[in-house]
C-alpha cells in the first residue's frame, strides 16, 4: 500500500528534523540513539513517511537541543 501524501505540517517538521540534525552534524543513527528510537523511524520521520507522536516529537526534539514547537514551524515563518 503505498504513502499517503503527508500533510504540510508533516513535511515541515520532516525538514526541520533533517535539518537541524546536520545543523549538529550527526548522523541519522546518533539522533536515534540521543532520542531512544529506532533508527529507521528516524529516516521514516525526515522523509515525511511517519504520522509522528507528540511523545516522540518530544524525544526528538530534546534529542536536537530544540524547542518541539520550532520543529513545526517553517524557517521563513
Amino acid at each position: 500500500m503505498p504513502f499517503a501524501t503527508p500533510s504540510p505540517l508533516r513535511r515541515v517538521f520532516a525538514q526541520r528534523v533533517r535539518a537541524e540534525r546536520k545543523r549538529l552534524g550527526i548522523s541519522q543513527e546518533e539522533l536515534a540513539d540521543r532520542a531512544q528510537v529506532h533508527r529507521t523511524f528516524v529516516g521514516a520521520v525526515e522523509r515525511a513517511e511517519t504520522n509522528i507522536s507528540i511523545d516522540n516529537i518530544g524525544r526528538i526534539s530534546d534529542a536536537l537541543g530544540v524547542n518541539a514547537a520550532d520543529l513545526m514551524v517553517s524557517p521563513s515563518e
